[in-house]
């Protein structure tokens, strides 16, 4: 379980960390403190909801689609977008291409490039939270 206080949750797919925020001010922390510039990160697209992090603490140029998928599920569940019908669409892109603008909201950001993925939400799995 995750710690109490802690400002996102953690879970392990396929030997990837995965973080994903619970609040609009716990997404900056965690997109612009927590996220390293080579860590993948997500959100669903135009809505409201949580910023996800790949960790790649490797540097690896590329991380596996099955990972990338999972965490994108996480981002279209925990958003405004989970209650839609069929795939959402969930921005992807380098944690270095991720950028806020000096007075923009919590958890308002800009991304200077970025990918697309279509995935349906769902929720963490019973005891994938660590």
């Amino acid at each position: 379980m995750a710690s109490k206080g802690r400002t996102y949750r953690t879970v392990e797919v396929e030997g990837f960390e995965v973080l994903v925020g619970k609040a609009a001010t716990d997404n900056d922390y965690l997109t612009f403190k927590v996220a390293k510039p080579q860590d993948l990160w997500l959100h669903v697209a135009g809505a409201p909801g949580s910023h996800v992090v790949i960790r790649n603490p490797d540097k690896l140029p590329d991380i596996p689609k099955v990972v990338i998928e999972r965490a994108a599920e996480f981002a279209a569940f925990y958003s405004k977008a989970r209650a839609a019908r069929g795939k959402v669409d969930v921005h992807c892109c380098w944690a270095s291409d991720v950028r806020k603008e000096r007075g923009a909201p919590a958890g308002e950001v800009q991304l200077r490039r970025w990918d697309r993925v279509r995935v349906y939400p769902r929720a963490l799995d019973e005891g994938e939270e660590e």
